[in-house]
C-alpha cells in the first residue's frame, strides 16, 4: 500500500482551469466588471501609497486591467510599465509552477482573481512573496466564501431530487476573514484584508451562467464530473426563481470579493512593540477600574 501524500490536496484539475480559461478568453470583454471593479480598487490603493514601484508585474488570468485602471491617474507617474506575465498555465493554475518572475525582482506584483483556483494558496502567496523586493508590495484579490451562495444552493437541491445525490458544482472559496492570516503564514508584513460583497441582478439563472462561463469562473473541479442534464438545470433555474427572486423577477447573485495587501518584509517597515514593553496598564487608558480576584 502506497504511503499517503504528504503535499496539498489536489482540489483543482489544472488542465481543465487552463481549458475554460482558454474558452473565456474571447467571451471575457461581456462580462468583465467584477474584474474591472477589483482593478480599480487596486488602482485607488496604489494612490494612497505614495511611494515608487519600477517594476510592476500583474499575474492575473485576465491581465492588464490595473494598468488600464491607472491610466490618467497621478499614482501611475510613480509605477513603471506593470507587465502582464505567465503562460496560460501559470495564471490558470497559480503555484503549481515556479512564477515567471525571478526571486527579489518585483517591487510590484498583482493577482486579481486567479488564487482562489490554486491548490495551495498559502504555497503559491509564498512564491509570490519570493519574487518581491525587500518592501515590494502584493496586492490580490480573490472570491470569497459567500460567492455563488445562491446558486450553489438551487444546484445542489435540484440535483438530489433529480439523481438522489449531488456533485460539488461551485468551487469552495475561501473565508474572507481569513485574508490576513493567509498573508501572514505566507510571510508577508503589515498584511491587510477586506471584503467587498456585490449583488449582481440577472434577467434569469441562465444569464448568470453565461457571465461564469465569459469569466472562466465554470466548474475546474479535480475528478470525474458528471454533466448536468436539462432537467436539473431547468429545475435549478426554477428554484432559483422560487427562492430568490425579487419584485420585479429578476434573480440577485452573490459575489464576495476579497482583497489583500500585503508587503515583503524589510527592516525599515513598522514592527509590533515588544511583549512587556508598554508604559501604560490597559485599565489606565481605558480609564476604567482593575477589578482582581482576591
Amino acid at each position: 500500500m502506497s504511503a499517503p501524500s504528504s503535499g496539498p490536496p489536489n482540489i483543482f484539475d489544472a488542465s481543465r482551469r487552463v481549458h475554460r480559461l482558454a474558452r473565456a478568453q474571447r467571451l471575457f470583454p461581456q462580462a468583465d466588471f467584477l474584474h474591472r471593479r477589483a482593478a480599480e480598487d487596486a488602482a485607488h490603493t496604489l494612490s494612497a501609497i505614495l511611494r515608487e514601484f519600477p517594476r510592476g508585474v500583474d499575474l492575473s488570468p485576465h491581465g492588464g486591467l490595473v494598468a488600464q485602471a491607472l491610466q490618467g491617474m497621478p499614482a501611475a507617474e510613480r509605477i513603471g510599465a506593470i507587465e502582464s506575465l505567465g503562460s496560460l498555465d501559470e495564471r490558470a493554475a497559480p503555484g503549481a509552477a515556479p512564477l515567471p518572475v525571478a526571486e527579489q525582482s518585483a517591487d510590484l506584483i498583482i493577482n486579481l482573481f486567479g488564487l482562489h483556483w490554486a491548490n495551495d494558496l498559502p504555497g503559491a502567496l509564498a512564491q509570490i512573496r519570493r519574487a518581491l523586493r525587500p518592501d515590494g508590495l502584493f496586492i490580490g484579490s480573490l472570491f470569497g466564501a459567500a460567492t455563488l451562495k445562491e446558486l450553489r444552493g438551487v444546484l445542489t437541491e435540484a440535483e438530489l431530487e433529480i439523481r438522489g445525490g449531488a456533485q460539488a458544482r461551485i468551487s469552495p472559496f475561501v473565508d474572507g476573514f481569513d485574508g490576513a492570516g493567509l498573508l501572514q503564514r505566507a510571510g508577508f508584513a503589515l498584511p491587510v484584508s477586506d471584503v467587498d460583497r456585490v449583488t449582481v441582478r440577472y434577467r434569469d439563472p441562465f444569464s448568470l451562467m453565461r457571465d461564469l462561463r465569459a469569466m472562466g469562473e465554470t466548474n475546474a473541479l479535480a475528478g470525474q464530473i458528471k454533466p448536468l442534464s436539462r432537467d436539473i438545470l431547468a429545475r435549478a433555474a426554477a428554484l432559483y426563481v422560487e427562492r430568490h427572486a425579487e419584485a420585479d423577477g429578476r434573480i440577485p447573485a452573490t459575489f464576495e470579493m476579497v482583497h489583500l495587501a500585503g508587503w515583503a518584509p524589510h527592516e525599515s517597515q513598522q514592527k509590533p512593540a515588544k511583549r512587556g514593553s508598554a508604559k501604560m496598564r490597559l485599565a489606565d487608558a481605558l480609564g476604567v477600574k482593575e477589578v482582581t480576584d482576591e
